[in-house]
């Protein structure tokens, strides 16, 4: 017996032409919408989930990072102005300049924000231009910026195929429950995490894997308490919090981070290896496993942990924290190195913390009028590890929906786009697209 069926070709209704059709309401998804809304572009915006965010609201990422370096903020746009919109409805909490520093005191008052410099080794770890958000705070900043700039959003739509001819994406074809739906688009722009898009359009990519998280928070915590007693009895509580850390089977240094809601914390774990995000099989198994954990953590604080004991699960992110999946082979291929030496290319169209992004590994090789932006860019598997944070791929969002206004607007092909005038269009929109490097940034020469 076959393992395999054929099926008959089948057809879809067109419910939208766009001259940008971005695929995936994540943070970099969301950013390019914006950017190459705010381009003049008519813009669709593709999510599979109920609400915008990805992993951000859905997946809980409730830390803003690796968008400061030893000098400056380095993440500006369309990042900056969603933290402090969502400060503004008392949904986000970041340190103001005068605190960003290394020193005692303001470590202890920060640190369980998750705004230190996580990269610094010793201790006190220097606070930094970070944010920790409520994920509603998210979702409802987003819709109203989404309203704002009038990018037509299509929720509850899952990306099924790419509409592909003679090597040029035409648009996509997505699953709903009014049944196949086609958005057609001149660019189109992969924002989906997986790679989706580009790997269905027939683009090529490696196949990584890295931890997965089932992330989830515990309201009912008396924090003061807690923090109180890890201050006056410091082996205790360590004794405690490793425990709690082996019960759960995995997570970082800090388990618990304080967020804008009063008694209610974050916490990133429990960390789970061995899953494959692209099998259905590993993600199922992988959500019952972390749910699992979750409870015999709650269990163990409950009865151990001071100002924990009257604690319980408010929410599970309904997304599982995912890392690493499919990376893309695009026309450059970021490198570990590239990474840790600062390396600033001739093309840098968006940054991190201190490391840069050239506009070759947004480019797939193999597909016209399709550009990448997000955890799944050209980069190795040990690269993607030290630049895949939030900051950094709204960064690259943006910079992507600049560039596909510029080709649209230009009648010309996305990979014939220059990086200085999408960096241009991107500081026109109070973005940092990196073209400026950092003092100890290491300089290649300009392309030929």
């Amino acid at each position: 017996m076959s393992d395999r069926i054929e099926e008959k070709p089948g057809n879809a209704t067109i419910v939208a032409r766009s001259d940008v059709v971005v695929v995936g309401g994540g943070p970099a998804g969301f950013s390019a919408a914006l950017a190459a809304r705010r381009a003049g572009m008519s813009v669709t915006l593709v999510e599979r989930y109920p609400y915008l965010g990805g992993l951000a609201s859905g997946g809980m990422v409730l830390v803003l990072d690796d968008m400061h370096n030893e000098s400056e903020t380095t993440v500006t746009g369309i990042c900056m102005e969603m933290i402090e919109r969502m400060a503004k409805i008392n949904a986000c909490v970041f340190p103001p300049p005068e605190e960003r520093r290394a020193d005692w005191d303001l470590y202890r008052k920060w640190a369980r924000w998750g705004v230190f410099d996580f990269r610094v080794q010793t201790k006190p770890q220097p606070i930094v231009m970070a944010a920790a958000f409520d994920p509603d705070g998210w979702k409802r900043v987003s819709n109203d910026m989404i309203a704002e700039d009038g990018v037509n959003v299509r929720l509850h739509s899952w990306f099924s195929k790419a509409i592909v001819e003679n090597g040029q994406i035409k648009g996509v074809i997505c699953e709903t429950k009014a049944g196949r739906e086609a958005i057609m688009g001149s660019v189109v722009i992969d924002t989906t995490g997986d790679l989706d898009v580009a790997a269905a359009a027939g683009a090529k990519f490696t196949h990584g894997s890295f931890i997965v998280t089932t992330v989830f928070r515990l309201g009912g915590v008396d924090t003061d308490a807690t923090e109180r007693f890890a201050l006056e009895e410091p082996e205790k509580y360590a004794e405690i919090d490793r425990t709690a850390k082996r019960v759960m089977g995995g997570s970082w240094d800090f388990w618990w981070l304080k967020t804008p809601l009063p008694g209610i914390v974050w916490c990133n774990c429990p960390h789970m290896a061995g899953y494959d995000a692209l099998k259905v099989e590993d993600l199922s198994r992988a959500d019952f496993e972390g749910r699992k954990k979750i409870y015999a953590l709650v269990d163990y604080v409950q009865k151990n942990m001071p100002g924990f004991e009257k604690c319980f699960v408010v929410d599970v992110a309904p997304q599982l924290g995912v890392r690493q999946s499919r990376l893309l082979e695009g026309e450059y291929i970021v490198t570990k190195d590239d990474v840790l030496d600062r390396v600033h290319f001739h093309d840098t169209v968006a940054r991190g913390r201190d490391y840069y992004t050239p506009y070759r590994a947004m480019l797939p090789k193999e597909v016209d009028g399709l550009l990448v932006a997000g955890r799944h860019y050209s980069a190795t598997e040990t690269a993607q590890k030290m630049s895949r944070e939030i900051p950094p791929c709204m960064s690259m969002g943006q910079s992507a929906g600049v560039a596909a206004a510029l080709a649209v607007k230009n009648g010309i092909s996305v990979k014939r786009v220059d990086p200085k005038a999408i960096c241009a269009g991107v500081r026109a929109q109070g973005g940092d697209p990196g073209d400026v490097p950092s003092a100890n940034a290491k300089i290649l020469e300009s392309a030929a």
